[in-house]
């Protein structure tokens, strides 16, 4: 894979690869405040940390149109996905993201609410399985 990309880097002028060691937190947090938004590169897949933290730090996020990334959070779609790569739906969500400004960070007492819904349909499902 590393070595695909770093030919995508020598083949053409407009692609960048950055390589790095891995991030502490506060190194990765500060990587994902400074991008404009954050491209979800998975084909399958249900959920991602990543796009949680890009949620709580306010960094566009711009998701495959696979698994359910678009009602875990916020977030822009693009088709991708095991059958391929809808390059132009992913072209028009990046221009959408920049376009739009600067994504909403999540509030602390957005979070507390959206923790006792969870735990509320928790409580819920296992009261009636219970019965």
């Amino acid at each position: 894979m590393v070595t695909a990309l770093r030919g995508l880097v020598t083949a053409h002028d407009a692609v960048e690869l950055h390589e790095h060691d891995y991030f502490t937190d506060a190194e990765l947090w500060d990587y994902l405040l400074a991008l404009d938004a954050c491209v979800l590169p998975y084909r399958f897949g249900t959920h991602s940390g990543w796009l949680e933290a890009c949620h709580d730090l306010g960094t566009a996020v711009i998701a495959p149109s696979c698994g359910f990334y678009a009602e875990q959070q916020e977030c822009l779609i693009y088709g991708h996905d095991e059958d391929g790569l809808d390059a132009d739906s992913l072209v028009a969500a990046v221009r959408h993201a920049y376009a739009a400004g600067p994504a909403r960070r999540a509030s602390v007492a957005g979070r507390e609410r959206q923790r006792q819904s969870i735990a509320a349909a928790h409580r819920a499902l296992y009261e009636r399985l219970l019965r």
